[in-house]
């Protein structure tokens, strides 16, 4: 009985044992070198019991064995199993794995490790764009990402800066990308009240950024469906880090000045070449532009020509010497609760251009609480004030860059030095512009994200976001007596736009891990954007003094207006990834997009994408390879977007007017209730490669994009009574190669250099087009060709005997050939397809070094394959056939039979090769040092005397070297008239070149 009794409690105490071991709990701390871990995944081994640990690195599993392993796994560190061993509390600390590619990219709704992504993206951070002195953040990654071709339009330094990934996916509609900051859609549309855009981001402080995420194929741009065709650039701005209160300070300061001058005649050449050009048409005895009192004289307002008294160079008085200063600081730090980063920043950048500046204000707050284990809650805020001195666009002789059309024969200034002279200048001297009106623009943005994010469980977790983007500028303008205007006693206009756009997503996140082999993360959720414009317009003539310079003091109200608008979006989005054995990798994604632009029955559309991915380094016969780090084959397909046209393009508009002085109403635009999205269809295959414990990775890719239904300004006949109508017609493709390459090529204890290489090549076709041709100045549209190519008659040189300019005939012969004869008569040439403003290979090269406190660092730039054609060559290259200044290659005109040379002769009034051909069509293939640094780090000795943690001394250059044949300004540098999204593209007209700046600055880390 008692040994019954016996057996019956021993039995019941072990299972009493066994259950008290299998509850017991288990908590710590995943730190890494740095410290505490937030994100780590802790998993019992051999089932699905796990927890990730919270901001704070720490960790809580229930239900733990005495003698369960657990497995801490974190994303670019070596995996860890620990046998728990009753322990209760277990810290680890987890090591780097150098065979993990350690970036985590920000892949919108989420972020992902690098390793593991299917998807093109390109990744920027913030040391590879700090301290780069240009004002737009754009600029800022010119160079750095494959397939990325970045060009600011001119030099003013406001001036719009053109982003195009992978090519041209669009030709009516907007050729941009989607730019997201911390989860919020930025306004992106220029306001400028002139034909010159201001860059839409120009009041974004390029130090306030972390990193830079490219979206380039459809599979990582397609969760933002719509607008995800261009591409999406996803901004990530500095956030703060618990641990010690960092001060940071970045002080600098920099000279500026054009990258090229062009070479013009100076009074000397000028009267040679004028008189020549004369004497053709009047013969030599007609001296009217020499004789005394002649049109020379006259130019020369009292000045003695003929010995050399004047001689101006109007294109020093144009383009100036500019200067750069960036002021900047940070603060943040926080504790296992709080973290903050709030920063400060001014920026004034005197232009190259005469009377072009930018002053600009900043700042930006960031701030993440943790209210509990499960709730989280953060917002960032920027505020920003943007002050710009413009001048006129491209196409106005008020323009600086325009007086170079003026003869060297006139001085710019009157005796007394001061005041300008407009009597007897060839055209509209631009400096009485500057001294007597003034244009400034004001903007003034306010960036808002706010967001709370739960965890319902471990695997699931519930995020919303709340985003707010105001956008107010304002222009004014004042042209003063003595100015243009004189004639109506001065001109004022002001202009005020206020853009607002809120966001709302809400979204939940799964992720989970099966039997340890298996992990999958679910997103899923909605979006909601609304985006309003308000805009309201006046102007004025006759003023009382050039003092009062608000249309307030106008004596006639000439002209006023104001509109508003409204458009939104309403989309619907999940993403799934799957990973099995850490390297099968599975992706597909699903948006479903409505947009108010639309036609009713079109208003929806459905943007799928999916990708595959096989790291071939994780299988047994490679995964302990000593030479091969990482080999992963990837591969996606999707569908995206494009609805980048104007609000009530599908509906029929009709617009108040007057008749007769009588009010009316006039219908302003076609109905199209068929209008849908514009679709693109996106292929991608890449391989991602790590050699040698990943001293060498690398990428390469293959793309191809088809865009369907492009969304098309068709012209119309004009017997219809209409210019245009949106429709969707037509295809386009764009297809390329992308090969990325880093190495590191010397790493030791005081020495590393590492290199960075990007190439990509771009094939851009129309593929259909039902209308036919579309021709709009010197560009076309035609099927089989790249868009927007250019459509010229072709220049045959010079007529050897007499000086003629020759054109080739390129008529179309029965043989299919084009007749190369030449003719003199340039209407009996045909046009024909010449070039592209699209280079078909761009490139990109950052090497960077470090020997013991020494780091430097360069940038090359290349771009190959486009061509720019010079509208103003008519004017300023035409053999003396108007007044204009010349270049002077003209100065190698054809004189006598038997000169051989390309420039015809000089006749006046008489056209002799100035039209329209490929004579002033030009190359644009060239190389720049786009960027160069040197810098120096004070020994630890030194800073700990001064009471700080770091400090830097750097010298930093841009666009220092320009190698190129390109005979303009600058191969980068084009038409500012053009508009966006017009048809005409690679045009220059008076175009400034870009600056070449060199700054020396300070960096301080307290």
């Amino acid at each position: 009985m008692k040994n019954s009794l016996l057996k019956g409690l021993t039995l019941f105490l072990m299972i009493l044992c066994t259950s008290l071991t299998y509850s017991q709990e288990v908590s710590g701390v995943v730190s890494d070198s740095n410290g505490p871990l937030p994100g780590a995944t802790v998993l019992v081994k051999g089932t699905t019991n796990g927890a990730q640990t919270d901001m704070d690195g720490k960790f809580r599993v229930k239900n733990v064995g005495s003698n369960a392993v657990l497995i801490f796994s974190y994303i670019g560190l070596k995996t860890q199993e620990l046998n728990v061993a009753g322990k209760s509390i277990v810290n680890v600390i987890l090591k780097e794995d150098s065979a993990e590619l350690k970036e985590v990219l920000v892949i919108g709704f989420g972020k992902q490790s690098k390793r593991k992504v299917t998807d093109n993206i390109a990744s920027i951070s913030a040391d590879q764009i700090g301290e780069i002195p240009v004002p737009s953040l754009q600029s800022a990654l010119t160079a750095k990402a494959a397939g990325v071709q970045i060009t600011q339009i001119n030099g003013k330094v406001e001036g719009g800066v053109k982003v195009r990934i992978r090519g041209v996916s669009s030709i009516s509609s907007s050729q941009e990308p989607l730019y997201v900051i911390d989860g919020l859609p930025l306004i992106n549309d220029n306001e400028s009240v002139s034909a010159a855009p201001i860059n839409p981001l120009i009041s974004l402080n390029p130090n306030d950024i972390e990193s830079i995420q490219i979206l380039k194929d459809a599979s990582s741009a397609a969760i933002y469906g719509a607008r995800g065709t261009n591409g999406v650039v996803l901004i990530t701005t500095k956030q703060g880090k618990s641990g010690k209160t960092k001060i940071s300070l970045n002080t600098s300061t920099g000279w500026s000045q054009a990258t090229h001058k062009m070479s013009w005649l100076n009074a000397a050449q000028y009267a040679e070449l004028y008189t020549e050009a004369s004497a053709y048409r009047y013969g030599a005895d007609d001296l009217w532009l020499t004789e005394p009192g002649g049109v020379f004289d006259g130019y020369a307002n009292g000045k003695d020509w003929r010995t050399g008294q004047v001689d101006t160079d109007w294109q020093d008085l144009a383009l100036i010497k500019g200067s750069v200063q960036d002021h900047n600081f940070s603060v943040s730090g926080g504790d296992s609760k709080t973290v903050f980063f709030l920063s400060g920043g001014y920026n004034n950048t005197e232009g190259i251009v005469r009377g072009n500046n930018m002053d600009r204000y900043s700042y930006r707050g960031n701030l993440d609480h943790k209210v509990s284990d499960k709730l989280r809650v953060g917002l960032n805020t920027s505020l920003s004030k943007t002050r710009i001195t413009r001048i006129g666009s491209d196409n106005s002789f008020a323009t600086p860059l325009q007086a170079v059309a003026q003869t060297p024969l006139a001085p710019a200034y009157l005796d007394d030095g001061v005041t300008p002279n407009n009597e007897t200048t060839l055209y509209y001297n631009f400096l009485m512009q500057q001294f007597n009106g003034n244009w400034d623009a004001n903007i003034f943005r306010t960036l808002m994200n706010s967001y709370v994010e739960l965890k319902i469980l471990p695997e699931l977790s519930f995020r919303s976001e709340l985003g707010y983007d105001n956008n107010n500028q304002t222009e004014e303008y004042f042209a003063g007596s003595l100015t243009e205007s004189a004639s109506t006693n001065g001109y004022a206009d002001a202009n005020a736009i206020q853009s607002d756009k809120y966001s709302i997503n809400n979204y939940f996140t799964f992720s989970k891990n099966f039997k340890e082999d298996y992990n999958l993360e679910f997103v899923g959720g909605m979006s909601f954007e609304e985006s309003a414009r308000k805009r309201q317009f006046v102007a004025g003539i006759g003023f009382p003094s050039d003092e009062l310079q608000t249309v307030e003091s106008a004596s006639e109200i000439t002209e006023g207006s104001s509109s508003r608008t409204k458009y939104n979006f309403l989309s619907y989005f999940g993403r799934a990834t799957f990973s099995i054995m850490d390297k099968y990798l599975l992706k597909g994604s699903l948006r479903y997009d409505g947009s108010s632009r639309f036609g009713a029955s079109n208003r929806y559309g459905v943007f799928p994408a999916a990708s595959v991915g096989w790291i071939i380094s994780q299988e047994d016969f490679l995964k302990d390879n000593e030479v091969v780090s990482l080999l992963k084959l990837r591969g996606s397909f999707g569908v995206t977007g494009n609805a980048g046209i104007g609000n009530f393009a599908s509906l029929g508009l009709f617009g108040g007017s007057s008749y007769n002085k009588q009010s009316a109403i006039n219908p302003s635009q076609l109905v199209n209730q068929d209008l849908k999205w514009e679709k693109t269809n996106q292929f991608d295959a890449g391989i991602d490669f790590g050699f040698l414990d990943n001293r060498i990775t690398g990428e390469i890719d293959y793309y191809i994009k088809k865009t369907n239904d492009l969304l098309l300004n068709e012209p119309l006949p004009g017997t219809s009574g209409w210019s245009s109508l949106t429709r969707n017609v037509g295809s386009l493709t764009n297809k390329g190669f992308e090969f990325v390459l880093n190495t590191t090529n010397i790493k030791t204890a005081n020495l590393s250099w590492k290199t960075s290489l990007n190439l990509s090549t771009l094939d851009n076709k129309v593929t259909s087009l039902p209308g036919g041709d579309i021709v709009a100045g010197q560009n076309i549209v035609r099927v089989g060709e790249t868009i927007s190519s250019f459509y010229l008659v072709e220049y045959a040189g010079v007529n050897p005997a007499n000086g003629d300019a020759l054109f080739y005939k390129n008529t179309l012969q029965a043989d299919g050939s084009l007749d190369k004869t030449t003719t003199k008569n340039y209407s009996e040439a045909q046009r024909i397809i010449t070039g592209s403003p699209y280079p078909t290979l761009m490139t990109g090269m950052t090497n960077t070094l470090m020997f013991k406190n020494f780091d430097f660092s360069f940038t090359f730039q290349g771009e190959w394959g486009a061509s720019i054609y010079n509208e103003a060559g008519k004017f300023q290259s035409s053999n003396a056939r108007y007044k204009d200044n010349q270049t002077t290659d003209q100065m190698d005109r054809w004189q006598k039979p038997g000169d051989i040379t390309n420039v015809p002769q000089a006749r006046w009034g008489r056209s002799n090769g100035e039209q329209a051909s490929t004579r002033y069509l030009d190359k644009t293939d060239f190389v720049r040092l786009r960027n160069l640094s040197l810098g120096y780090t004070l020994p630890k000795t030194v800073t700990q005397k001064l009471s700080v943690d770091r400090a830097r001394l750097y010298l930093t250059g841009v666009n220092l070297l320009t190698f190129t044949n390109y005979k303009g300004y600058d191969p980068e540098s084009s038409y500012d008239n053009n508009g966006d999204s017009n048809i005409r593209k690679g045009i220059a007209f008076y175009s400034a070149p870009p600056a070449k700046t060199i700054i020396i600055g300070l960096n301080i880390d307290l």
